[in-house]
């Protein structure tokens, strides 16, 4: 079965190609606008024998990386804090539900007047994007703690971080694993979006300027750059969470398909 969907993704892979390819050479869209597969694929070993490509690839991974771990270890403390202390989850509550929803790419202009163009405008923008996801995530996971289990450690005399160590955590990790999966993928979509709005090195800046520069193909070879690295991303998130769940019953449940 394994084996059946790998050959059929790879196949729908080689159909889409060659759809890109067939399309601008039949004249249904304008190869100055759409340009050949054949095209973006030259460009695209162009873009990898660039160095200047490499050091943006850098950029964007240093500012994806560094943006996710601030963004889920304040996502977890925070979490953690919010769901065990008593009442501050009624206290934060409103506060919560009225910053979250505020879109991320709405704090450029605050971006650029704090930082300009530096890493730390990038870092704003996916700190605020990714740590709502772990935050959320934190607290259904700490919510969905067994009480029996948690009145079961104080009758055994447990204090308050042995209990969060042996009872939360391993309750709550599966939603912390989920939500850290999630915060990857939206740091890199926010990471790209920084660099292309607000002109920070990283390939969103190489993708605008070959925008207005019209290289065309070179545009297109540099967002399919970014549609690899995502999937790569989520690829290593879902590894990392088979590994760290591998005791839970979805994940054996997963194997064992």
């Amino acid at each position: 079965m394994k084996g059946l969907n790998t050959a059929l993704g790879a196949a729908g892979l080689a159909a889409f190609l060659a759809l890109g390819e067939a399309v601008p050479r039949l004249g249904l869209v304008k190869a100055d606008y759409f340009p050949p597969t054949s095209r973006i694929a030259r460009a695209f070993g162009t873009e990898l024998s660039d160095g200047a490509f490499w050091s943006a690839l850098g950029d964007t991974l240093t500012g994806w990386a560094v943006g996710l771990a601030v963004a889920v270890g304040a996502g977890i403390v925070a979490g953690v804090a919010i769901s065990v202390v008593p009442h501050l989850r009624e206290a934060t509550a409103s506060t919560i539900e009225f910053l979250r929803p505020i879109p991320s790419v709405a704090l450029i202009p605050l971006a650029i007047l704090l930082y300009g163009t530096e890493l730390r405008s990038v870092l704003l923008l996916v700190v605020y994007a990714a740590f709502w996801q772990v935050l959320i995530q934190v607290m259904y996971g700490v919510q969905d703690v067994d009480p029996v289990a948690e009145e079961t450690a104080r009758s055994y005399g447990l204090g308050t971080w042995a209990r969060v160590r042996h009872v939360l955590w391993p309750t709550a990790l599966p939603y912390v694993m989920t939500g850290v999966r999630l915060a990857a993928a939206v740091a890199l979509i926010l990471t790209i979006t920084a660099e292309l709005v607000i002109g920070a090195p990283g390939l969103g800046q190489r993708i605008a300027v070959a925008q207005t520069s019209q290289a065309v193909p070179e545009m297109y070879a540099l967002i399919v750059v970014t549609g690899l690295l995502g999937l790569v991303i989520n690829v290593g998130a879902r590894s990392v969470e088979r590994r760290a769940l591998a005791w839970h019953q979805s994940v054996r449940g997963e194997v064992t398909v």
